[in-house]
Formats: C-alpha cells, structure tokens, sequence
C-alpha cells in the first residue's frame, strides 16, 4: 500500500486537540492496518479484461464505492463513458483517472500505466473519515478526509497522479521501496502528479505552482500543500501537524528506520533535482526532462535498488541520448543534480535520527505524508495482559515471523518498527499483520506517547 499522507503526519493528527479530528486518524492509522490484513487474505481484484482494437488508445476507467467500508473494491458506480453520477468523489477520481491517462498518452505516447492498455480502477468513500489515499498494487483507494485537517482526497489531480503514478513505476523499474530507491519512487510519483497538473492546465514550468496535495488541508491548517518541489521543507508549518521535514539537498539528508527509511522525506532532494532542471531547461516540462526521467523508467537503465546517484547517471545519459552531448537539457539535468549535492563536489553529509531504546519502543511510520509517531515506555509500565500478549509473540517468534521483507512494502503504506531491549528489532508492514497484533502495537504506542 502507498499512501499519498505520510505515517508521521497521521500520527502527529492523533494528538489533535480536536477529539473527533484525533479519532479519524487514529481509525485511519487502524484502518490501514486492516486494508493490508484483508489485502493479505483477499482473493485478487479482478480487472476488467482489456480487449482493445488493435491501434484504439483510450482510457478504461471503473470507479467503485466503499460506501465508508474498508471493503475493496467496492460498488461499481461509474464506467467509461458513463455520465457524471453527481457524486463529486466519484466524478473527480473519474476525471483524475482520465487527465492522468491523457498526460501518459499525450507527452509520453504510452498507453496507460503499463503501456498496454491497462484498465485504471479507483475506489472512494473508503473508511469512515479515512485520512489518506493510496495505491494498494492494483487500484487507487481514496479516503474522504476528516473534515477539519484533511478534505476530500479526490479534489486534488496531482494526488490522483502521484498514487497512479507507483502503478507505473511498478509495470516498469519496480523501484524497492526502502532507502533511495524508495524515495526515488515517490519522488517519480510526485513529478508524475505535478506534471499531470501541469498538462491539464496547460502550463510552464515556470507558471506551475510545483505543489502536490495543493487543497487537501482544510481551513486554518498553515500549510499549501504536502510536499513543494521547487523548495521541499516549507509545505507546511503548523501546530499539530509540525514543519515539513523534507530536505532540499544531500547536506540535510536524513537517516532514518522510519518511513521505509526516509522515502517520504529524502524524496525531496530527487523532487528538487526535478524542479532545477525543468526550469532550466524552460518551457513545458512534460517535454524537457519529463521526457528524460520517463525514459529512465523504461529503457532498462538502473535496477530496482538504484540510489540517488545512479538516478541521476541515467538520467544524464538519458538526456544526452535524446537530446544531445551538448543539449540544453543535459547540461539542465546534470548540473540540477550537481546543485543538490547527489553528484558533483558538494559532499553528503547526512543526520541520524536517535533511536535510544528504553525498554519497548514502538514507531509508526509511512502513509501519504510519511509522517511519524514514537512511543517510548518500560516494559513494566504496560498492562499485565499487553506484557503477556508481548512476551507470547516474542517468545513464540510469530513477531520475528512478520518481519517485512523488501517484497512486502506497500507505496505509501504504513510501517511499524518494535524494539524491546536487545530481545528484538523488528520491522512490520500493516498489510501482513493480524488484527490482534495491530490492536496491540496501536495500545502500546498509545501509551508510550503518553508518558
């Protein structure tokens, strides 16, 4: 699952001094957990089979209706070529769906996310005030927001390009989502989304407003957006939700277990290299490096573990082979990696998050914003029954045996890391995990924030 609102930010809302606003994250930090459970035990989503003419390009767009149920896919409500319903969430995912085809097909000649025709299936109304949106391997899914920090997440495209946006990268580099290459993959989401925006309004790089989630907060949240390429770290400052952690450049790099480790945070650096070479190069950037960076994704040039380096080597050699040696665009491209400290003379340096353990330590990170909540407490200070449920997964090694593997990260997902002393050090992703054992995590961090 790849959520458009990181873990940190949903778990900062779980201390809204607004109680219901609290509780809506909370369910969403819980409904997550349950989506990758019933993912876990579901049969696949059908999809529609294809059965294009030979030659016929055009979107094949179902949207669904969760009817606030977690239940996916849902109940089909709009087809292709079906008139509005009057739904505004199922009417603005199904036109997102469409200005997000027509960019592919329109700038990139490609048809549809696969380049095959791939039917593009959406889901809304999912979850009761569900705080976020994601791609779940197969469909968007969109929550309606909570009403007071976060609306309705059909109402911004660039969103509906971002989460569509992990259903290319998956057909084509299937970038792991941990580290680098994590944030590489929402960064290449984040720039399918703004130029998705961009295509739809018509607009230049230097007219584009380089924001993604521009209209997700609601009123008196300080904030514009969730993330901005042109200057990653200023989306947002606000009481409740915090200051917007992304870097700019290599020099504030950050190391970190959470998030899949950073891959909502570091993304900001490839977004910013983007934003730098678009306008350098001028006019629409679906033309200049947007050309280059989807190159990279299909002509077999880096593996899914590529870091920020050699990103950046293919998308020079990318530029020079479309453009030429001595292009405007490859002399754009490297020197925007050059300017944020990925190549050239700048050295990274990088900051370590503190991860001191005291005796249970559980993180919650990930979703759409890749925000992150910690709680910290002795062993001692659980209640008898979570200290022996605790003691029983620990002992048993079923904890040890959800362990998430690199197979298992799911693009904008939630991700748990428990720590109990030197016993165990486990990385967890919603999706896998039983009811019991995500009832006892939330209990656990819960409590450790309280303290």
């Amino acid at each position: 699952m790849h959520g458009i609102v990181p873990p940190f930010l949903l778990e900062r809302l779980g201390d809204h001094p607004t109680a219901a606003v609290a509780r809506c994250a909370q369910r969403t930090l819980t409904l997550d957990e349950a989506v990758r459970t019933t993912r876990r035990a579901a049969p696949p989503i059908a999809a529609p089979e294809r059965g294009l003419v030979a030659g016929e390009a055009k979107p094949r767009r179902t949207i669904a209706d969760a009817q606030r149920t977690m239940r996916l896919p849902g109940t089909t409500v709009r087809n292709e070529g079906d008139e509005p319903t009057g739904d505004v969430a199922v009417d603005e995912a199904y036109d997102g769906l469409g200005i997000t085809w027509t960019l592919l097909h329109e700038a990139f000649g490609r048809d549809s996310l696969d380049g095959a025709g791939m039917p593009l299936l959406a889901t809304v109304h999912y979850g009761e005030a569900y705080d976020n949106a994601f791609w779940n391997g197969e469909r968007m899914v969109f929550g309606d927001g909570d009403g007071e920090v976060f609306l309705g997440f059909t109402g911004a495209v660039d969103v509906i390009g971002h989460e569509l946006a992990h259903g290319l990268v998956q057909s084509t580099t299937d970038l792991v989502y941990q580290g680098q290459s994590g944030a590489l993959n929402e960064s290449v989401a984040d720039v399918i989304g703004s130029l998705a925006k961009q295509h739809a309004l018509g607009q230049t790089a230097d007219e584009a407003d380089w924001l993604v989630g521009a209209g997700l907060f609601a009123p008196g949240v300080e904030g514009v957006a969730l993330r901005s390429l042109r200057a990653p770290g200023t989306a947002y400052d606000d009481d409740v939700l915090g200051k917007d952690p992304q870097p700019a450049t290599m020099a504030d790099y950050v190391e970190t277990t959470s998030d899949n480790g950073g891959v909502h945070i570091n993304s900001g650096i490839p977004n910013h290299a983007f934003y730098l070479a678009a306008t350098a190069i001028g006019g629409r950037a679906w033309e200049g490096a947007g050309l280059v960076w989807l190159d990279v994704l299909t002509n077999g040039s880096i593996d899914v573990r590529a870091d920020f380096s050699a990103f950046a080597a293919a998308t020079v050699a990318a530029a020079e082979t479309r453009f030429g040696a001595d292009s405007t665009q490859r002399a754009a491209i490297a020197d925007a990696w050059d300017a944020v400290g990925v190549t050239g003379e700048q050295a990274p340096t990088t900051t370590t998050d503190a991860d001191g353990v005291e005796t249970v330590r559980v993180e919650r990170s990930g979703g759409l914003l890749g925000r992150e909540r910690v709680g910290e407490l002795p062993e001692s200070a659980l209640p008898s029954r979570d200290q022996r449920a605790l003691e029983s997964l620990i002992d048993s090694g079923e904890l040890a045996g959800l362990a998430a593997g690199d197979d298992d990260r799911v693009r904008d997902g939630y991700v748990w890391r428990i720590t109990v002393e030197t016993r165990i050090d486990v990385t967890l992703v919603e999706p896998a995990l039983p009811d019991d054992v995500l009832v006892l995590l939330h209990r656990i961090l819960e409590l450790g924030e309280r303290r």
